[in-house]
């Protein structure tokens, strides 16, 4: 104790120490202190060297693979290739010699005589596109014999694609998957510089599957180039749409019969529309990969709020008989034999409100895409009336 005290007040200038001590003790003060002002002095230069090091722009680590140091990433592309990585492994974003025959395949598709020119999208695999999508693009020909239907696909525009719509074909409907440009849909739109760095991994697609937000975008460049009807695949067409012009559907209204959500299930717009051109900026400027259906139906509702009733929107919102008339937590409904009391009731009176002033029937895919369809049923119904092949209705 008597030997730190006397160390620690020599540091510091005090002498303390009495003179007659032995002058080893002076010696090995005299060394800790030299040793300590080392110390600090090695200590300062390692500070100064490590924020040195920290400032550049690539780090380095050591290989135990390979007993040597790489130059590693920075923060930033590690930032950029882990994007990549969510990118769907799919060949939506390729070029090719299909890609750039688009515009001129649509051009020629819709220059046939046309009763009315419907689009829908596939970005999923060919094999996927199962009985009920066939039922839902069998409805569009039941009202519409005259109509043409593009299919924006790359996976169905192939050998087996034609396979799949060859019945269609051999009955003389004008029916066609077509590999779709973005690009050049997406060309001096608000959303071309979204595409871009989507593309090159700048932006993050977030974690809903990119394919159906590109859907959603796709639907909407599609329809501002070339206008027509947008359908998703998963609707069924139970009137004609010939005497609709720049129409959107409204999936719930309140007490007051006004509109509380629209869909983009079903887009009625001519080419160049304003209505449109907004649809696509706000998708581009609020985009988000995280929030199911913000970049959808809440989108295009958010939009509606801010333009209806201004002058150079001429749009007309219908109520939801018209494309929604079950709603998603009812659809399970229409798919199996009424069997309660109050079910037969219920039926009836379901298919007389869609028989007279519904245009078509919502499915609400990702809640009854794994139901079958009962004989008997409400559903079974309705498929049978309004389809042109009527194979695999009840093994849909």
């Amino acid at each position: 104790m008597t030997f730190k005290r006397v160390v620690s007040h020599e540091i510091f200038g005090h002498r303390l120490v009495s003179r007659s001590k032995s002058p080893v003790i002076s010696i090995v003060l005299f060394s800790l202190l030299i040793f300590f002002m080392f110390a600090y002095s090695i200590i300062s230069n390692m500070s100064l060297q490590s924020a040195a090091f920290n400032v550049l722009p690539i780090s380095f680590t050591i290989s135990t693979q390979r007993n040597m140091i790489v130059e590693g990433d920075s923060e930033n592309d590690q930032f950029h290739r882990g994007i990549r990585r969510k990118l769907p492994e799919n060949e939506i974003f390729r070029s090719d010699e299909l890609t750039e025959k688009f515009h001129g395949r649509v051009q020629e598709f819709f220059n046939h005589k046309c009763e009315v020119q419907f689009f829908m999208t596939w970005i999923s695999t060919a094999e996927s596109f199962g009985a009920r999508e066939i039922l839902a693009v069998e409805s569009v020909f039941k009202a519409h014999p005259h109509g043409c239907l593009m299919i924006l696909s790359r996976t169905l525009d192939s050998a087996q694609g034609h396979m799949i719509l060859k019945p269609l074909l051999d009955r003389g409907f004008k029916v066609q998957a077509v590999t779709p440009d973005l690009p050049f849909l997406l060309n001096n739109t608000p959303a071309e510089a979204w595409f871009n760095d989507i593309k090159s991994g700048e932006k993050d697609p977030g974690g809903i599957p990119l394919a159906q937000n590109l859907s959603n975008l796709m639907r909407l460049a599609a329809l501002y180039k070339y206008g027509g009807v947008y359908l998703d695949t998963d609707f069924i067409v139970l009137k004609s749409f010939k005497g609709l012009k720049n129409t959107i559907g409204a999936q719930s209204i309140n007490s007051a019969k006004n509109w509380t959500r629209l869909n983009n299930a079903v887009l009625v717009f001519d080419k160049n529309h304003p209505l449109l051109y907004k649809f696509i900026e706000e998708f581009a400027l609020t985009f988000d990969g995280n929030k199911w259906g913000h970049n959808g139906p809440y989108m295009v509702s958010r939009v509606v709020h801010r333009v209806e009733g201004r002058p150079g929107y001429n749009f007309t919102i219908l109520p939801p008989v018209a494309f929604y008339p079950v709603d998603w937590i009812k659809i399970v409904r229409l798919f199996k034999v009424p069997s309660q009391q109050a079910d037969p009731k219920w039926f009836e009176a379901k298919l007389q409100e869609l028989n007279e002033k519904s245009y078509g029937l919502h499915l609400w895919n990702k809640q009854s895409s794994k139901l079958m369809v009962e004989e008997g049923s409400a559903m079974g119904k309705l498929l049978s009336e309004h389809c042109v092949l009527c194979n695999q209705i009840y093994g849909s």
